[in-house]
């Protein structure tokens, strides 16, 4: 069942240095629930037909200027239409003072009234960008979460093969950690997913034998970061000699999360392997990928072969981690 997710107007405040012109109660308590805006349009010549009433209004300088050219009891009446319809929170961009008659029917209705100096367009995209990853779909995964030159790498396995080991020797190496043991990963567009640690468990590493560690405080503000993309899902397995593992690179895997195709590599773990290093090269192997090159593909045409066609193919893991 899908989970609606709402954000507390006091947040979006904070985060974009609004100005509470007019607030009938704690922002705390009024919620946000849609990820797009509204700048009024056709609403401000009395068509309400397909108005959101869950979004945000912005006011610019257009809308002003045609509100000003509105005589005053047609303005009254659309701004007394607009508001009545109870909007989350109406915002006043580019610094302007709102017009006697806006702040008055955000009075009457009990509609929060805020300023932002911003241009209406940047206040609009910044506004839109922070929704959307804020109130994106998002599901809590078991794995290890972090940043290897650039790629975000989910590290999953059984609990004990070593997913938490591997990330404190990545760490050491000069890479971040973004979450141990727990991580929350959200679709914040069509094409991308953005994992982080829960709150309660930001920077902690479980090791066994020595317990909770602290990341931050023990490898400094280096070796940790709040949120990454997911690049690559790397499955960690301990080594099963009756099973064939890929020695070219030719197969193309991948899972789904949130419906986002991730591509999977399965690294057999076994005593001797230094998995890190192997997760150096996996993360710079799979940016090469990214921008049009295959080595296995480059190496079977220079021995004159042509690549197979299974080569092209995508095989999907259903990965329970």
């Amino acid at each position: 069942m899908a989970v609606n997710y709402t954000v507390p107007l006091s947040k979006v405040i904070k985060e974009f240095s609004l100005k509470e012109l007019f607030m009938p109660c704690p922002p705390e308590k009024i919620e946000i629930a849609s990820m797009d805006v509204n700048r009024p349009g056709l609403e401000l010549t009395g068509f309400f037909d397909y108005y959101d009433t869950r979004r945000i209004l912005i006011f610019g300088n257009a809308e002003t200027a045609y509100l000003k050219s509105v005589p005053r009891g047609a303005r009254e009446k659309v701004l007394c239409d607009l508001f009545s319809k109870k909007p989350p929170a109406a915002i006043i961009a580019r610094g302007l003072e709102p017009l006697p008659e806006v702040s008055e029917a955000a009075k009457a209705h009990g509609v929060p009234l805020l300023g932002s100096p911003e241009t209406t367009s940047a206040l609009i995209a910044a506004l839109v960008s922070y929704l959307h990853v804020e109130m994106a779909p998002r599901i809590t995964r078991h794995g290890v979460l972090v940043e290897v030159y650039g790629e975000g790498i989910l590290l999953v396995g059984d609990s004990g093969v070593g997913k938490s080991e591997t990330a404190i020797e990545l760490i050491k190496r000069g890479h971040r950690l973004i979450a141990d043991d727990a991580v929350v990963i959200r679709r914040v567009s069509a094409k991308s997913l953005v994992g982080e640690a829960p709150e309660n468990i930001k920077h902690f590493i479980e090791l066994r034998g020595i317990g909770i560690i602290n990341a931050r405080r023990i490898f400094g503000m280096g070796a940790v970061k709040l949120t990454e993309n997911i690049d690559l899902v790397i499955n960690l397995e301990i080594w099963n000699n009756q099973k064939v593992y890929d020695r070219m690179g030719l197969d193309n895997e991948y899972t789904e999360i949130l419906g986002i195709k991730v591509p999977v590599l399965t690294i057999p773990v076994k005593p001797g392997r230094n998995l890190a290093i192997i997760i150096e090269v996996a993360a710079m192997n799979n940016r090469q990928k990214k921008m049009g090159y295959n080595a296995a593909e480059e190496l079977l045409k220079h021995l004159g072969m042509d690549v197979p066609e299974a080569g092209q193919t995508e095989k999907k893991l259903d990965l329970d981690f």
